[in-house]
């Protein structure tokens, strides 16, 4: 077993110095790690905590799977190692189209090539 646990269903409003605190009592803590929202920067609502040693972890998945804390009951587990992704573009992603020729290269479509200063001599000389 890993030393690292997975804490899921979390109060967003849950800080890492709580999270902290309150898994302290089974053991040494290494890390707690509480990822955030890209766009909005508030808490996802889970964490990955390691402990110094998988006995502590265990202790921590039986001690505080579903302890109720800050108004939920906790989620915890073995965190699982998440497989590397594939370099290229991501499913279902946004992934704009800009390299081929059809579009004059690296531009994106309906964008007019040269500048302003090219495109009013273009115009004069018609």
């Amino acid at each position: 077993m890993s030393s690292k646990i997975f804490v899921g269903n979390l109060n967003y409003e849950t800080t890492q110095t709580q999270l902290q605190e309150l898994l302290a009592e089974v053991g040494e803590i290494k890390d707690v790690y509480l990822p955030a929202d890209r766009v909005t920067g508030r808490p996802r609502g889970f964490a990955f905590v390691e402990f110094s040693t998988p006995e502590e972890a265990q202790e921590a998945i039986e001690k505080f799977n579903d302890h109720e804390f800050n108004g939920r009951k906790l989620r915890v587990n073995e965190a699982e190692d998440r497989p590397r992704r594939a370099p290229g573009p991501r499913p279902g992603g946004f992934q704009p189209s800009y390299g081929n020729d059809q579009h004059g290269g690296g531009r994106p479509p309906g964008r007019p090539k040269g500048s302003r200063r090219g495109m009013r001599g273009k115009k004069r000389s018609l």
